[in-house]
């Protein structure tokens, strides 16, 4: 090459075009029965590292690790559940998806009305054999939804089960001949899928950290508007925070209503667990996260 020799800037400028390592997490190693057949698949979740073996900029799960320590040098734990919805649709001919569903199923409908309750209970089978095992499950709002309770992991952890989450669902309803979508809103004129988020904090002993979790409350509600880029990234996203439907308009918390952005479950007592609904499933899970905390 001819010329002057780049200057600090440039250099700084073509930082995100450097090469990049996956560092497996071995922690994370386990078996993958939804790919698995007559030989064993297993997985393991990668850190994304620079190549001075630092972490990358880029890295969106070590920018939650680093969210995390930094809470754990405050003397908090936090703990976070989801409640997942998603469609199941119909593919084409060619292979394609669409927005078709056979079925007229509603909220909690069970067999023979709900059509995709052996898809459910694969789901449910195949996450427990890799030893992650699902609260429960339940039809959705509308024909084709359905939706999933993940309980609580700590951290990081939570954020990694989430997304083999959403990757077995793909897997499994593929077996079976569907096309599983975490879109917020396939459908204008069906409910949308929301990613509901519980949080609990806990101090060092485990015991719930009742003024934090205040204070976690007012944080989210005043800057909401700057978390929503990560808690809900697609234009579609906004399709489903609409009026007439479940998902919240309004900044808003509560105890006793089920629908608001902030839900604090009244059957919980003292505890300090929070419940935000407005993020949907196209989320990044470990930014979304990251910017809750």
């Amino acid at each position: 090459c001819e010329g002057a020799a780049p200057d600090s800037e440039t250099l700084k400028d073509r930082a995100g075009n450097m090469e990049l390592y996956l560092k497996p997490d071995m922690t994370t190693y386990q078996i993958l029965p939804w790919d698995s057949g007559q030989e064993n698949v297993a997985g393991v979740i990668c850190d994304v590292m620079d190549p001075d073996g630092n972490p990358s900029w880029a890295d969106t799960r070590g920018l939650l690790k680093e969210t995390v320590s930094r809470l754990e040098k405050l003397g908090l734990q936090i703990y976070f559940d989801f409640q997942c919805e998603f469609y199941l649709f119909h593919s084409d001919d060619e292979g394609r998806p669409t927005t078709i569903t056979h079925e007229v199923a509603g909220y909690y409908d069970a067999g023979p009305i709900d059509l995709a309750e052996s898809v459910r209970r694969d789901i449910m089978l195949s996450l427990a054999e890799a030893g992650m095992e699902a609260e429960s499950s339940h039809h959705g709002l509308t024909p084709g939804q359905h939706g999933f309770l993940i309980p609580a992991r700590c951290g990081t952890e939570a954020a990694d089960y989430l997304q083999i989450f959403k990757t077995a669902v793909k897997r499994i309803a593929k077996r079976h001949g569907l096309h599983a979508t975490f879109l917020p809103k396939p459908d204008r004129d069906s409910d949308g899928s929301g990613l509901h988020v519980g949080i609990t904090l806990r101090d060092k002993e485990g015991r719930t950290a009742r003024e934090a979790a205040g204070y976690f409350r007012a944080g989210i509600s005043k800057h909401l508007w700057d978390m929503m880029i990560f808690t809900n990234p697609l234009i579609n996203s906004y399709k489903r925070l609409v009026p007439g439907y479940e998902a919240p308009v309004y900044i808003a918390w509560s105890s006793t209503n089920r629908s608001p952005l902030i839900r604090i479950p009244a059957s919980r007592g003292a505890s300090t667990r929070i419940e935000l609904r407005c993020p949907d499933p196209s989320a990044n899970p470990y930014l979304a996260l990251a910017v809750c905390l």
